[in-house]
């Protein structure tokens, strides 16, 4: 994961040292959680508030909410920087247990992309858009369903990462990963750092890295997402 510039905005990306173009990415050593461990959803609806050097560069709206038998995850980001904004919005529509289903996604930053992935069992269906060009499309296998959306400037879906995390077990758990925006496939490992306290607040953290950058996720005790640091891009996205 790491800072970028794209179309003169900052994204903040997970990127992986080793892309896996086709086929099926291993979760090598992963602890693939079962369907019932991953934690209840519960509604929840914010705004985060997206700092780089101390100085607010933009915002995200999010909310959770259940819709049926499933539940509904939808973000939207606005990125400020020289003078232009970038955006862009996520809706991602997963089973109770934390599976995606289906997730469609927008972005701005110059030409107009949108995209979407459908999820059959350990595959992704990815398409990707841009103005003025043909569909771009592929599938990505994974060795489990519980594949974590993790995509551009979009920092509520680190809160479905923290749900498919086993707080119960602990320890190192690596989880399948698709970035829609960038249509990559790689894996994360996630560990809990135990209780922290930041601005004299108690919070759960967890530790997510991939080869290329570390962040830590600072939670309230209903597991829902307070605080998200990028230490090496000098990065905090703060709850309101």
């Amino acid at each position: 994961m790491k800072w970028r510039t794209l179309a003169g905005g900052f994204v903040l990306a997970v990127t992986f040292a080793t892309a896996v173009p086709h086929g099926t990415v291993s979760g090598s050593g992963a602890v693939a959680p079962a369907a019932d461990s991953a934690t209840a959803f519960s509604p929840d609806k914010g705004k985060f508030r997206i700092l780089q050097n101390g100085a607010e560069v933009g915002t995200e709206e999010f909310e959770l909410a259940p819709s049926g038998n499933a539940w509904v995850a939808h973000g939207e980001a606005v990125i400020h920087v020289a003078g232009s904004d970038s955006r862009s919005s996520g809706q991602l529509r997963l089973a109770a247990d934390g599976t995606p289903l289906h997730y469609d996604w927008t972005a701005q930053a110059g030409k107009k992309s949108s995209g979407t992935v459908d999820f059959e069992g350990g595959t992704a269906k990815t398409s990707i858009t841009i103005s003025g060009k043909d569909p771009v499309r592929e599938d990505f296998k994974f060795d489990s369903p519980h594949v974590a959306i993790l995509d551009n400037n979009l920092y509520d879906q680190w809160a479905i990462l923290a749900r498919l995390y086993d707080w119960n077990v602990g320890g190192a758990q690596n989880f399948p990963v698709v970035i829609p925006q960038d249509m990559t496939p790689g894996s994360i490992a996630v560990e809990s750092l135990g209780p922290k306290t930041v601005d004299g607040k108690q919070f759960d953290t967890l530790h997510a890295s991939t080869a290329d950058l570390e962040v830590n996720l600072y939670f309230d005790a209903k597991h829902h997402l307070m605080r998200l640091e990028v230490p090496a891009a000098q990065a905090v996205i703060i709850r309101e």
